[in-house]
């Protein structure tokens, strides 16, 4: 059985209210483990000055975009200038964080080539977050691209030279396996995986892991795992429980020490066009999410240090 991770305290830098200093327990540091022929893929990492992470789980419903919202948030909050890209059409991490679908560059013109990283990216109300916004042109983007020439390397040309002065980009793809979340994976370093803590997620669990071999395999040879993260956690229901049994039995090696509570102010703060560590830091959701990019965070630094 799973033991509890130990916890410490971790000096946190807020540039948020007046408070200069927020205390947060986390979790230990996640520790990434060469893969030596076990679990689904190798974890090993390529050195990268701009780390490239798609959020990806093709069951809708599972906390992707809170998790990209928040998480890029976090990241950002942690001195770590972040770019924050909304490829789901239907525009949830752009509402999310306050802005409406409204003419100007987007995902779809960097896919198109019409726009630059630097002409499409706004800033947002987080210090050092930008955001890319989604468009209703994204709706026929998948149509558009199915006859264009290298189409699923789109996104990736154009992140990689514009990209360099973000420390980290996030993510948000629709929840599908189409040619948008392809151009995700082709793009990203490292791909996580939000699970909800239900058995029906957990039977889709597969056929991502399935869909990031592929594109191992044939589009992108350095994509990682950088982790699957339970959400939506009910630590009073015993289903949370054996799900989190299971998942953590199978993946041992793959699944974050952080788990995201169900916590009703992630939701709220979406409501508000906002993360929810400006809406309500103090909150189980804002310190879970803390956790993971503390664990993210960490992670990266580790593997720089070891030179994988």
């Amino acid at each position: 059985m799973w033991a509890a991770p130990r916890l410490n305290s971790w000096r946190w830098r807020s540039r948020f209210g007046s408070a200069a200093v927020f205390h947060v327990k986390h979790a230990a540091p996640f520790c990434f483990v060469p893969s030596s022929g076990r679990g689904i893929l190798p974890i090993q990492r390529e050195r990268a000055t701009t780390r490239i992470i798609a959020i990806a789980n093709q069951k809708g419903g599972v906390g992707k975009t809170t998790t990209a919202v928040n998480l890029a948030a976090c990241l950002a909050a942690a001195e770590r200038r972040t770019l924050l890209l909304d490829i789901d059409p239907q525009g949830n991490a752009t509402s999310g964080l306050g802005f409406a679908q409204a003419a100007g560059p987007g995902v779809y013109e960097l896919l198109a080539g019409e726009a630059k990283v630097a002409e499409a990216a706004r800033p947002t109300s987080v210090p050092g977050l930008d955001l890319v916004p989604a468009s209703d042109r994204l709706i026929g983007a998948e149509l558009e691209l199915a006859s264009a020439p290298r189409r699923e390397a789109r996104l990736k040309e154009a992140l990689n030279v514009e990209a360099e002065g973000y420390a980290y980009v996030v993510i948000d793809c629709p929840p599908s396996l189409g040619l948008l979340t392809v151009n995700a994976l082709t793009a990203a370093h490292s791909v996580l995986i939000p699970l909800q803590c239900e058995y029906y997620a957990l039977e889709g669990l597969a056929r991502i892991i399935d869909a990031v071999r592929l594109c191992r395999m044939r589009l992108n040879p350095g994509l990682a795992i950088e982790g699957i993260v339970l959400t939506m956690y009910d630590a009073r229901l015993n289903l949370c429980e054996q799900v989190e049994q299971e998942v953590r039995r199978h993946f041992p090696r793959e699944v974050f020490r952080t788990v995201i509570p169900r916590n009703v102010r992630l939701s709220e703060a979406s409501s508000f066009g906002k993360p929810v560590i400006l809406y309500d830091i103090r909150s189980a959701g804002a310190e879970g999410y803390l956790r993971l990019a503390k664990e993210i965070i960490d992670g990266a630094a580790k593997s720089s240090r070891q030179g994988t």
